[in-house]
């Protein structure tokens, strides 16, 4: 699928949750033209409208509604995944390789990483005693 419609699938959800152009444009950051507009061509390539327009409210039709189900959730499961990437990208992780005398280890390096590893665990330390 190509990434103008999941933009337009992506602007049909924020539309139909927020029952406003003027909400999900401020949520999205476009303005509301843009966002009518891609609306308007997600509607025209599937053929069927998707959302009923008044002047005062903008609701999902029972097609609209179909889709918002079908759809919606995962939109929020990526957007959570991708908030659980992020945390992960600010913790340290990994393997680091040291090589030092053992009185080198005992006497300065462990009582300055053992904090250290206690509040990241995902570090892993090899040692190679010389």
């Amino acid at each position: 699928m190509a990434r103008r419609n999941l933009n337009d699938l992506l602007a049909f959800v924020t539309v139909a949750r927020e029952g406003s152009f003027t909400h999900a444009a401020a949520t999205l950051g476009v303005t509301q033209s843009a966002l009518s507009q891609a609306i308007s061509g997600l509607e025209t390539r599937l053929r069927i409208r998707l959302l009923a327009r008044t002047p005062r409210s903008v609701s999902p039709t029972d097609p609209g509604k179909r889709l918002l189900q079908a759809i919606g959730h995962r939109f929020d499961e990526i957007e959570t995944e991708l908030e659980a990437l992020t945390e992960l990208r600010d913790k340290p992780a990994g393997s680091v390789r040291i090589t030092c005398s053992d009185h080198s280890l005992r006497t300065l390096l462990m009582p300055t990483l053992t904090p250290l590893l206690r509040d990241y665990p995902e570090i892993k330390l090899e040692f190679d005693i010389s």
